[in-house]
């Protein structure tokens, strides 16, 4: 134990003193031992192999950095584990051929699994599926279509937008957007995809249930101390705890069928290679 807490003073006194910018710039340049803890040694190889190209000096000086005292720390607890574990806890065989052979499993499901998926999911299969779980997708928060910009609140063109962005009207709404487009500071349109209204509070920086409140007229306007207005328009809602509309949901009921699909051939692999084993006597009950 004197050995260890020898070993970690003097990382605690060193390492500070070799984390110096220069002293990290001659690591990445000298092809010599960068550090050494517990009896092993990082080389500058393998430091290079781990400081991406490009990147200004001082970055990789910080990376360096990181790296050497998180492998420094890394050693010290092997050293530790290595003095203070008794041999029975020291043997890992067990735990490494359990590993190895759930690894081997893992890899060959998925080679099976990726020779054979169909990826491809139809109209009709979301549809059905949608309508044979219609519970699964129930919103535990609003969503909404919406237009969301930031501009100064005594902005001249704020209240031709306000006209024109409510309305039904093509010419209106491409009318509202061009002037959003040119004349705010950001402008953002879910106008025709339904996004979790969080997103929305986001952009006001707030919660939903605070943003839900502010809406009025289908407007929510927040003005900050500068005169910079955060306004959304919502031109369409699906409440909590309602049913989402199938256009929300397609992406999510996709990937479903998809893991669906993979589980049914991962399922079915089982059964075959039991079924085989047992035919060709590999597998026995006694």
């Amino acid at each position: 134990m004197k050995r260890i807490v020898h070993i970690i003073t003097i990382l605690g006194i060193v390492l500070p003193a070799l984390m110096s910018c220069k002293t990290i710039s001659s690591f990445l340049s000298d092809e010599e031992t960068v550090a050494e803890a517990g009896g092993a040694r990082l080389y500058r190889s393998e430091l290079n192999n781990l400081i991406p190209k490009g990147i200004h000096r001082d970055d990789s000086v910080r990376l360096a950095r990181q790296y050497i005292n998180a492998w420094a720390l890394d050693q010290v607890f092997l050293t530790i584990a290595q003095e203070q574990l008794s041999k029975a806890e020291k043997d890992v065989t067990k735990e490494l051929e359990e590993y190895r052979k759930s690894l081997l499993k893992y890899r060959y499901e998925q080679l099976y699994v990726n020779e054979r998926l169909d990826t491809a999911v139809s109209e009709e299969n979301v549809e059905a599926y949608y309508a044979a779980n219609a519970n699964k997708f129930e919103l535990p928060r609003p969503i909404v279509k919406a237009r969301y910009l930031r501009m100064s609140a005594d902005s001249p063109v704020l209240p031709k937008i306000r006209k024109k962005m409510p309305s039904d009207q093509v010419q209106d709404l491409v009318d509202a957007d061009s002037l959003a487009y040119s004349s705010a500071l950001k402008f953002t349109t879910w106008g025709n995809r339904w996004i979790d209204v969080a997103t929305l509070a986001l952009e006001f920086g707030t919660d939903y249930v605070t943003l839900m409140a502010s809406v009025k007229g289908g407007w929510v306007e927040m003005t900050d101390s500068t005169g910079i207005a955060s306004l959304a328009y919502i031109s369409e809602i699906v409440r909590e705890g309602e049913t989402a509309p199938l256009e929300y949901c397609t992406p999510q009921i996709k990937d479903m069928i998809i893991s669906a699909r993979k589980q049914s051939l991962i399922t079915g692999l089982e059964q075959d290679l039991l079924k085989d084993a047992r035919e060709k006597g590999q597998f026995v009950i006694y």
